[in-house]
């Protein structure tokens, strides 16, 4: 590993995961580290010490979930919210839609604040922009004064009517603030999501005052010990968008680290759809903690603006589309009040982790389980660096067994089963909800568990092909080595197509491009910058809006006439019919800037035609009893080698267990494809 130009880092629930890439050899190292939970920089510091020479580092990209636990686990900040006067309550009201319909002791989700220290200013700017009442500078400063003397608040959001057209007022009140509170974190709406939808800008701007104390904070010791070892200025931290940003602009906007983590995977799995030209794939990227599902169609990931902490609690900020359930090797078992078997969301984690890990955990887990079928191997786990206590995972399991009046075998298998069927549903999610068939993907199993349960999944998903890459225990990490540089930025500019100003929309999209370049400019990336425009639009009157991607060549005309073009067609292509001549609304105008970035060239495995050599065999637990399975070194494989199942597949961060009847053959890049 020496001369290294890029680490990727993902602190994940249970381990932390390295991947280095040496651009002069071009050699890629892997290695994990146990996560520390109360402390995870610390995971992090002693993995990096796994590393012979770290001030050599030109880059590191670290994945983070300190915003994404903060919020899921409401670890954040106590939130003063001040808007305009008569509003104060539009993050409790939210939205008129319920969750269920007929449950009459469904109760609406907590907003991130309380009530008590939601204040109103007089100020008001209308929808077209002009000032209705002048913004009463006095009240401010009586609200600031009311802030100070609750010394529970931490962090203050101010979200005013209409001021992504026109943010001054904003703009004051955060200055009068700010003269009074010198110290508190301070979030206006037009900074975090300058978009229209009152609830959306509102929820999403509270939620970046909620996180900025509690990342700022990490953040700052963050850099203090990565400046320590002379890589203080070097470090990246991955965005919800696949991008990446400075330690210090992440701890001014915190939201957009909301689900930082798990982009990695994605990131990654678009770059074997390219190495491959396979152009749709699932990824089922499975630690220890958690399961994370998405998408690449036709080569590219979906980015989006819909999601939600909570259900009815969103943040409308640029993010790659991912479904997350709390499904994972550390997925703990455990009994209803009917008697009926359940895995997680609860998770064993690191500390104490699962009971074979040998490290004081009694609970039965997904990992256990495995060890109990004989598809992990308690003497080769992470390569035979750490031994597994199988009799401790027999213990635990048979607690449940039990419970359940069954053998430990059938329980463990038991326990195998409703994990993998709590994983189908989130790929259900992504795509039979998405109107996408599972027929035209591949799954591409990552994560330390992703390939011991990928198998399974394309036998009870209906995908039929699937495919372990390379580095899957830490694929996550990998795609931070193979990301580029990347900002969105979005804005609320109405305009109607019987009333078009061209200027106005250009003016705005020429701000957002430039916002772009300064951000990718800070990060170090001036040249080769690829600038991507899309407006949001639809026929006056629909509730939902329909992305129309631009060139720039859709700017040179005044009247908009090939704008309106474009959308008729992809509204006929996604909806089936257009309607020429209705007035077109374009709502919000998008700008995406991308800076290619160095990235390792995986390199071609050498052609065998003769049959791979197993290195042992051991028994393992089938859905048709205990068979014998030959066992097989990953690094032994070459190109264009097959392997039948059942067989299990054996590297340094997972296992690959294929199925009775299925077939496993290397690419030419050392990729394992399975067909049934």
């Amino acid at each position: 590993m020496q001369g290294t130009d890029i680490i990727g880092i993902d602190i994940g629930g249970t381990f932390t995961d390295f991947v280095a890439y040496d651009a002069k050899t071009g050699n890629i190292s892997n290695w994990k580290n146990l996560t520390t939970p109360k402390d995870p920089i610390q995971g992090v510091l002693e993995g990096l010490m796994l590393h012979p020479d770290v001030a050599s580092v030109s880059k590191i990209r670290l994945g983070t979930t300190i915003a994404t636990n903060a919020l899921l686990e409401r670890r954040g900040a106590n939130v003063a919210y001040v808007t305009t006067e008569g509003f104060r309550d539009v993050p409790f009201i939210q939205r008129g839609d319920r969750r269920s319909h007929y449950d009459i002791s469904w109760i609406k989700t907590r907003p991130l604040i309380k009530r008590r220290n939601a204040f109103e200013v007089t100020e008001r700017i209308s929808a077209t922009g002009e000032v209705v009442t002048e913004l009463d500078e006095d009240a401010v400063i009586e609200v600031a004064k009311r802030i100070k003397e609750d010394s529970s608040i931490e962090a203050v959001a101010v979200c005013t009517l209409f001021s992504y057209i026109d943010p001054t007022h904003e703009r004051r009140i955060r200055e009068l603030l700010r003269a009074e509170l010198p110290e508190m974190p301070i979030s206006i709406s037009y900074d975090v999501v300058p978009k229209w939808k009152e609830y959306e800008r509102a929820s999403t701007t509270i939620a970046d005052a909620y996180l900025k104390p509690v990342v700022s904070k990490n953040f700052r010791r963050m850099h203090h010990h990565f400046a320590e070892l002379g890589v203080g200025n070097k470090v990246g931290v991955i965005k919800s968008n696949g991008g990446e940003s400075t330690l210090h602009r992440a701890a001014e906007s915190p939201v957009q680290m909301s689900l930082s983590g798990p982009t990695g995977a994605v990131v990654a799995t678009r770059a074997i759809a390219q190495l491959n030209g396979v152009n749709n794939l699932v990824v089922f990227d499975m630690g220890g903690t958690s399961t994370d599902c998405a998408t690449v169609v036709d080569g590219k990931e979906h980015v989006t603006t819909d999601f939600e902490i909570e259900w009815g609690l969103p943040i409308q900020i640029p993010m790659i589309d991912i479904h997350t359930i709390g499904a994972g090797g550390g997925s703990i078992a455990w009994i209803d009040k009917g008697g009926m078997l359940r895995m997680g969301p609860q998770s064993a984690g690191a500390d104490p982790g699962p009971a074979a890990y040998g490290r004081g955990g009694l609970d039965a887990t997904v990992t256990d389980a495995n060890v109990v079928l004989g598809r992990i191997s308690p003497d080769n786990f992470l390569g035979g660096k750490m031994k597994l206590d199988a009799d401790a995972a027999r213990r635990a399991v048979k607690t449940i067994a039990d419970q359940l009046g069954l053998e430990v075998d059938a329980a463990a298998y038991a326990m195998i089963q409703i994990a993998n069927n709590n994983m189908l549903g989130a790929l259900r999610t992504v795509l039979l909800q998405r109107g996408l068939d599972p027929r035209d993907f591949t799954l591409v199993g990552s994560g330390g568990a992703g390939p011991v349960h990928l198998c399974d999944l394309m036998e009870i998903s209906g995908i039929p092909r699937g495919m372990v890459p390379n580095f899957p225990g830490q694929f996550s990490a990998f795609g931070f080595v193979m990301t580029d540089a990347r900002v969105d930025r979005h804005r609320t500019v109405q305009q109607i197509s019987t009333r078009f100003d061209m200027e106005r929309l250009a003016r705005a999209m020429r701000e957002l491009v430039d916002d772009a370049h300064a951000e990718l400019k800070e990060q170090g990336y001036k040249d080769n910058i690829e600038i991507y425009r899309s407006v949001e639009a639809r026929y006056l009157g629909q509730n939902h809006e329909l992305e129309v991607v631009l060139d720039s060549n859709d700017f040179g005309r005044a009247d908009g006439v090939a704008l309106w073009d474009k959308f008729h067609q992809q509204h006929e292509a996604r909806f089936g019919f257009a309607i020429p001549g209705e007035a077109i609304e374009v709502v919000t105008i998008k700008v995406t800037a991308v800076a290619a970035s160095g990235k390792p060239e995986l390199r071609m495995l050498p052609e065998s035609a003769t049959a791979p050599q197993r290195n042992g065999s051991r028994r393992v637990r089938y859905e048709d009893g205990w068979l014998d399975t030959p066992t097989y070194d990953r690094a032994a494989l070459l190109q264009g080698q097959t392997i039948e199942g059942p067989a299990i597949v054996e590297e340094n961060a997972s296992v690959t267990i294929l199925r009775p009847k299925q077939t496993l053959r290397v690419d030419p890049y050392g990729n394992l494809i399975i067909t049934a």
